[in-house]
């Protein structure tokens, strides 16, 4: 199988790696079928799609709908290069899945609305599949109503034209959507486990993703949550999509 590509932003060692170990392990793939290249280390090399099955564009301390002059040199050069590579995934329609962060670029990029409006603090939450998601080849593999981990100070407001909506929230519309065939983006982390997000809160204590006063209800909300159903849409997108 053609590796999977995951595009990284986390410049915080621990949280990155355990964003890899999450998708390695949502995906039910090996290291050598999911090439990381952190995009905050570094510029993006050249990327031949042919080489990958798919790409995948994880979540970051980044908010795209961030006034662009408060955006660091770094987050700028990053949006710009994945927006040269969006340019490529949406003309040919490659398999891709961006969550969190890869739902607001996507969003962005193909000028649909992201603001705060539908911010969501971290921890659990319902969501549920319209009509599209339950007939949709990824999303139709899982419950109609599932739990999944957020954290977001932006979300979609305003689909772009044409986003086919997939899943939504009680306290966030849109959940997922896909454009076209094979492009897809999550709201909610499809690789977040319960370690995976206590991982995230410690490491990001000091970012704003919940109230301080709020800490033991998160944490009491979290430890009480069922999250499986968003590692089988990782899933089902690697073996709908993994090519020899």
């Amino acid at each position: 199988m053609k590796p999977f590509l995951l595009l990284a932003t986390r410049s915080e060692d621990e949280a990155a790696d355990d964003e890899y170990a999450g998708f390695l392990a949502a995906g039910g793939l090996t290291p050598d079928q999911l090439h990381r290249v952190r995009l905050e280390a570094a510029p993006l090399p050249l990327i031949a799609l042919g080489d990958y099955s798919g790409v995948i564009v994880g979540g970051s301390p980044f908010n795209a709908s961030d006034p662009d002059d408060t955006k660091s040199s770094v987050q700028r050069r990053v949006e710009r290069e994945l927006a040269g590579l969006l340019d490529q995934v949406v003309a040919r329609d490659f398999p891709f899945l961006g969550a969190c962060y890869g739902i607001g670029l996507l969003t962005s990029y193909l000028d649909g609305v992201v603001d705060d409006t539908w911010s969501e603090p971290a921890g659990p939450i319902m969501v549920s599949l319209t009509a599209a998601g339950r007939t949709d080849q990824l999303f139709g593999m899982v419950a109609s109503d599932f739990e999944a981990f957020v954290g977001h100070k932006e979300a979609c407001t305003a689909l772009p034209t044409g986003a086919v909506l997939l899943a939504t929230g009680e306290n966030c519309p849109v959940q997922a959507f896909r454009v076209g065939e094979n492009v897809y983006a999550t709201q909610f982390h499809p690789e977040l486990t319960q370690a995976g997000i206590l991982t995230r809160l410690r490491v990001y204590s000091d970012n704003g993703y919940f109230e301080p006063e709020a800490y033991d209800e998160v944490m009491a909300a979290i430890a009480a949550a069922a999250v499986t159903e968003p590692a089988t849409i990782m899933k089902a997108f690697v073996e709908r999509f993994g090519t020899p």
